[in-house]
């Protein structure tokens, strides 16, 4: 079953990452439906009460209130707020740290390859990110070192 919670999460981190970058934005549907099924997650791998999910909610309240400043001082979007915040109730603290690790290189790269683009199209309208690109791609990596090999062997039979 966590296999298959693992699989649904990577979709809804695709379908995030296809609508950022259409739309440039991250549907409100799409981070509650991630937040609700955290506590589905957490029964499957056999999290308990305390300390476990008493951590995940303290790293989720944690991450919210540092990304909403960000979000204040208008340095990133209200949709990838919510995506990180629904994320951390998934990902245990080390491996939500690797994830924003990884989501700032890849971010990185993505605002460089956007404003050298933007540049090269002489566009002068403001240059919007889609990060929820960098998200989903580290999101997706973090899925896939952590149940990459169960995956594999469930395919093997």
């Amino acid at each position: 079953m966590v296999y298959g919670l693992a699989g649904v999460l990577a979709i809804a981190l695709l379908v995030a990452a296809f609508t950022d970058l259409r739309r440039r934005q991250i549907d409100n549907w799409l981070n509650a439906g991630i937040a609700a099924l955290a506590p589905v997650y957490w029964w499957a791998c056999g999290l308990h009460l305390w300390p476990d999910v008493v951590l995940q909610l303290g790293v989720a309240v944690a991450a919210f209130v540092v990304l909403a400043g960000l979000f204040a001082l208008r340095m990133m979007g209200g949709g990838d707020v919510k995506l990180l915040t629904a994320l951390a109730l998934w990902l245990r603290p080390v491996l939500f740290a690797k994830l924003l690790l990884i989501m700032a290189l890849v971010g990185g790269v993505l605002t460089v390859a956007m404003g050298v683009w933007h540049v090269m199209r002489r566009r002068k309208d403001h240059l919007k990110i889609p990060y929820g690109v960098a998200i989903a791609t580290a999101g997706l990596c973090v899925l896939g070192t952590t149940y990459g090999a169960g995956l594999q062997a469930l395919a093997a039979g």
